[in-house]
């Protein structure tokens, strides 16, 4: 199977069980941009130990409006410049710095949407996260080819309404496969 000239925008990653990178053990990453360059990705099912509400009372963005969770978790998305945080929501919205990924989904990066969020203005749908997964040019192809991911297609139920611990099966049973079936030991044909 040859991987080159494939673009994995708008997919998600699985982790294979036996995924070395602790960081990325039992995750899904939604692909947010691939091309001849690299790509660039964000863990979706990994809450860290910081709500919504404490991360806008530490960036001083006070609530003009309940949020709808006020328990919502940051996300890990990823061991890169795990400082900067990103949006990644439905809607486009007129914010300073957000990438179209595909049809209605879109990241940004820029402070305003997080202002907007607190005044009951933001997207309806989102995830928060800090830091992201990159990879070199051809390096996610050969991770693929290393058989340390299995891929699905991204869909708005598993981006935005599953529970984050349910994230992962959920993603490999799209593609018909159980995770705890699987053998360590894989083989190429």
């Amino acid at each position: 199977m040859t991987l080159t000239n494939t673009n994995f925008t708008h997919h998600c990653l699985i982790a294979m069980p036996e995924m070395a990178d602790t960081r990325f053990a039992e995750t899904v990453t939604y692909i947010v941009k691939h091309d001849e360059e690299g790509a660039v990705g964000l863990v979706i099912n990994k809450p860290l130990e910081l709500s919504l509400m404490q991360l806008l009372e530490e960036v001083r963005l006070p609530l003009l409006k309940p949020l709808a969770d006020p328990d919502m978790p940051v996300l890990f998305g990823g061991p890169v410049s795990t400082e900067a945080g990103f949006v990644l929501h439905k809607e486009k919205g007129a914010w300073n710095s957000s990438l179209t990924v595909e049809g209605n989904l879109y990241v940004t990066s820029s402070r305003d949407i997080l202002d907007a969020i607190s005044q009951g203005k933001g997207p309806k749908d989102f995830l928060v996260v800090l830091g992201y997964a990159g990879w070199s040019a051809g390096q996610l192809e050969r991770e693929m080819a290393e058989n340390a991911w299995l891929m699905c297609a991204a869909d708005e139920s598993l981006l935005f309404e599953l529970p984050y611990e349910a994230r992962w099966q959920a993603a490999a049973r799209k593609i018909g496969v159980d995770l705890r079936l699987l053998s360590s030991q894989v083989g190429h044909a």
